[in-house]
């Protein structure tokens, strides 16, 4: 019973250090790809980075959650909880930027085919 307690273990803290490890390269990559997109001054550039930390939060998230099938004593399960509480505050807030910057998004598009006009189709 000890074995199955160990494989556990060592299945768990490998899914950690995955699940970490795709969260910061998606973090990372999204960082990197906002600053070229701000470069190119592209009108959504702000969407897609909350878009893509709001993913590699999700990915952290995962591994913190994970992290409480391992967790021997007090201590560590209220820092856990308050890293889960701050991430999932974290995660809210990006997805209502998400919301926002959609919305507005899609309202400018809305003002840029209106400003066409039904004659001005183009191919």
């Amino acid at each position: 019973m000890e074995y199955l307690e160990d494989i556990l273990i060592l299945v768990t803290r490998a899914a950690i250090l995955i699940f970490e490890c795709i969260g910061v390269g998606v973090i990372t990559f999204s960082g990197l790809q906002g600053i070229v997109n701000y470069i190119r001054r592209k009108p959504n550039t702000r969407l897609i980075l909350a878009k893509g930390l709001s993913m590699g939060l999700e990915f952290k998230l995962g591994g913190e959650i994970l992290r409480t099938v391992i967790i021997r004593d007090m201590s560590e399960i209220i820092m856990v909880g308050a890293i889960i509480i701050l991430r999932t505050i974290l995660a809210v807030l990006i997805n209502l930027e998400i919301k926002n910057e959609d919305q507005e998004y899609e309202f400018s598009h809305q003002r840029g085919e209106e400003k066409e006009g039904p004659g001005d189709s183009r191919p």
